[in-house]
């Protein structure tokens, strides 16, 4: 049975005691863990969650991005590696929290653009990158699960297709992918075809709504994805990932400019939808 997940950045994108009351409830609801982005620098905040999580009964998950100084794309060899650096870095908080997945875009800058088509260099750098990363999270006992993301927040990585590529670059057994399916909603032809490109390396999925709010609510194609992933055997993780502006800050750097859905409505309507086409879907 999968196991069903809720990303913190709804509420902050800064690991906390602050968080507690809030993963405590989840936890009421009926989740299996809790997702929480790695980012904030008060290393021993992610130990205090991590014990936290594991005390009410919560596993964790974990999302990053790195910045353009930490490019593992830039033709600087020392910018690549000082975003090697980054990632080891997360993968150690990752492992602090107690986090068996690492997920997002790291393969690149988030909404860094090089105003040119990707090209088979930076797949390269990438690769490289990635694969000394994976060595890192392998000793943790962590997966690292890629995100392709929607062509205005990223150029190297926006479909099923090139997010194979990249992972394929990396080629190592801790290095893995994701899918998204409110990127997937804006940048695939099918989502079908989609999934089943991925299926091979798939190890992590984000529920996610078309408009960042609660899924089921909007116009993303559940029964395609749901069925897709029972048809492929998928028995990851199906963690929701919404949005809102409650994190000034946050909001602000992905562009959220209105609330979407109030966040203890999408984590109650969320929850219960995904149950549902779980059902549904046999999955």
């Amino acid at each position: 049975m999968n196991k069903i997940g809720f990303n913190t950045l709804v509420w902050s994108a800064v690991v906390s005691d602050d968080l507690f009351p809030i993963i405590d409830r989840l936890r009421e609801i009926g989740y299996d863990g809790v997702e929480c982005f790695i980012g904030a620098p008060d290393e021993k905040a992610y130990r205090r969650f991590g014990n936290h999580a594991k005390n009410i009964g919560l596993e964790t998950t974990a999302v990053t991005v790195v910045s353009e100084t930490e490019n593992p794309v830039s033709p600087s060899a020392s910018i690549r590696q000082k975003g090697l650096d980054r990632i080891k870095w997360v993968i150690d908080r990752a492992q602090d929290m107690n986090a068996t997945v690492l997920c997002g875009p790291f393969h690149s800058a988030h909404s860094v653009f090089s105003r040119q088509p990707p090209q088979s260099q930076e797949y390269g750098w990438a690769g490289e990158v990635l694969h000394a990363a994976g060595d890192y999270a392998a000793q943790a006992g962590i997966t690292l699960a890629l995100e392709a993301l929607n062509r205005f927040e990223c150029y190297l990585c926006n479909t099923a297709e090139q997010l194979t590529t990249l992972v394929q670059a990396a080629a190592h057994p801790n290095v893995r992918a994701m899918y998204d399916t409110h990127h997937a909603n804006i940048e695939e032809k099918n989502n079908q075809t989609a999934i089943r490109t991925i299926a091979p390396l798939l190890a992590h999925v984000h529920i996610s709504e078309n408009d960042r709010g609660t899924p089921g609510d909007g116009h993303v194609l559940w029964d395609e994805a749901f069925s897709t992933l029972a048809e492929i055997n998928y028995s990851g993780w199906l963690t929701i990932e919404a949005f809102s502006r409650i994190d000034p800050d946050f909001a602000n750097a992905i562009n959220v400019w209105r609330e979407y859905s109030k966040p203890w409505d999408i984590a109650t309507k969320g929850l219960a939808f995904i149950q549902q086409q779980c059902k549904k879907h046999s999955l």
